[in-house]
């Protein structure tokens, strides 16, 4: 295969500049790559929030047990929508992952944002001495610990959702938070966040231009806490998580996962950290029987051009000619997480790219087939199982979809408000098919 200049297929770099909806397969996967090392740390990080659930629970009450966790669905209704708007033949079962219902923040981001929130507070109330881990965190709620807190600041570059998860926790303990929104930042999330006590400073550029401001601001600040989206492994570790609750609520359900029931899992994906700390957890507990696929908007693959590349975070979407705008604002993302990219390396099994008119379709069909309500970007991974290319790659590498589990990774939506919900839902039936 012939490379170009960026050491891509040149088919491939002249799909992604022509903004054509196009998947790249990772040639770097192999079952030897899955080794269950790292699961662990994957442990350790769920612990940590078990900890903290009786704090949880005390200062969210919705969250009755104190652990922030996400029901599943199946979506037979949507399986039937999908076949017939893009006259494909759907086989296995379609369940969504709803972090869309999340508590305290609504989205994905509550996973890793929350949790490195929670540690940055377990760190200094452990520098002080004032608790163990074997003590009842609820005690973190008083005045005592919120004045303490308050001694220190954390910043965080977004476009929306993580701003969210990060300002709510950590204005909750008593921090002062900063959250640096991109261009692409709804506002209705910025308003939210000011609601909340949270400083918001507006960007004029995109996301990563966020993301190095932030994280200069926060250097000069004595006592801040930057939390990195670009290259935070407790992040990472946060995402990582939801795979042993995936786990547990598939034993449950009874859905199977092993050679003759393959788990194929499709994520959203904008600068990288939620779908890579997920499909590291995911790998870690099922092995070589799940295959994960990210998806990103047409003109937002910033996570395919690193990894098809090879240059990871030292290629931008930009240098290809595209601009990085979409209505996906969580995915509005230019150039992809340095440390994501080398952890899922060898792991996601591909990225295919969608339009933001299939995803206003999506989004339609889901809300009228299932009366579920998501945002552009948490539906990307819709599209994934009725995906032609998609199918014949699974095909070629053996894998039988007559008894698969489709798990799409619904990633935010339930914070976006009513008449917003009502815009989109609208502009996506106009893309119907009648």
């Amino acid at each position: 295969m012939s490379q170009d200049l960026y050491g891509m297929d040149p088919k491939l770099l002249s799909d992604l500049q022509s903004q054509k909806e196009t998947l790249w397969t990772n040639p770097m996967i192999s079952p030897g790559n899955i080794t269950g090392d790292g699961i662990q740390e994957i442990v350790e990080a769920e612990q940590l929030l078990t900890r903290f659930a009786p704090y949880i629970k005390r200062v969210f009450p919705e969250v009755g047990n104190g652990i922030i966790e996400s029901p599943i669905k199946l979506l037979g209704n949507m399986e039937t929508a999908l076949q017939d708007e893009f006259q494909t033949p759907f086989q296995g079962q379609l369940v969504l992952k709803c972090d869309n219902e999340l508590p305290i923040a609504g989205s994905i981001k509550a996973r890793g944002g929350i949790y490195e929130v929670l540690k940055i507070a377990e760190t200094v109330a452990f520098e002080q001495n004032w608790i163990r881990e074997t003590d009842d965190y609820s005690v973190m709620a008083t005045s005592r610990f919120k004045n303490l807190f308050s001694r220190y600041s954390i910043a965080v570059g977004s476009t929306g959702n993580l701003g969210l998860s990060i300002g709510i926790m950590g204005a909750s303990l008593g921090f002062k938070v900063t959250v640096h929104m991109s261009r692409d930042a709804k506002r209705w999330k910025k308003e939210l966040l000011r609601e909340k006590g949270v400083k918001v400073v507006e960007h004029v550029e995109d996301f990563s231009h966020a993301v190095a401001e932030g994280r200069e601001q926060c250097m000069m600040e004595p006592g801040c806490f930057f939390i990195d989206d670009e290259n935070s492994k407790d992040l990472f570790m946060g995402y990582a998580v939801a795979a042993l609750r995936l786990k547990k609520q598939f034993e449950e359900r009874g859905i199977k996962v092993d050679h003759d029931h393959p788990l194929i899992v499709y994520l959203p994906c904008g600068v990288g950290g939620g779908p890579g700390g997920v499909t590291y957890g995911l790998k870690n507990v099922f092995g070589e029987h799940v295959h994960c696929y990210f998806a990103e908007p047409v003109n937002s693959p910033s996570m395919l051009l690193g990894l098809a590349s090879g240059k990871h975070e030292g290629i931008s979407v930009q240098d290809i000619g595209l601009n990085n705008r979409t209505e996906a604002d969580g995915l509005a993302v230019g150039r992809p997480s340095a440390l994501a990219g080398r952890m899922i390396n060898e792991l996601v099994n591909g990225v295919y790219t969608v339009s933001d008119k299939n995803l206003f379709k999506m989004l339609a069909l889901l809300h009228q087939s299932e009366s579920i309500s998501l945002e552009p970007s948490a539906v990307a991974g819709m599209i994934g199982p009725v995906l032609p290319d998609l199918q014949k790659h699974l095909a070629s590498i053996q894998v039988e979809l007559s008894h698969a589990t489709h798990v799409v990774w619904a990633t935010g939506g339930n914070l976006v408000p009513d008449s917003i919900m009502e815009a989109y839902v609208k502009k996506g039936k106009g893309y119907l098919v009648e």
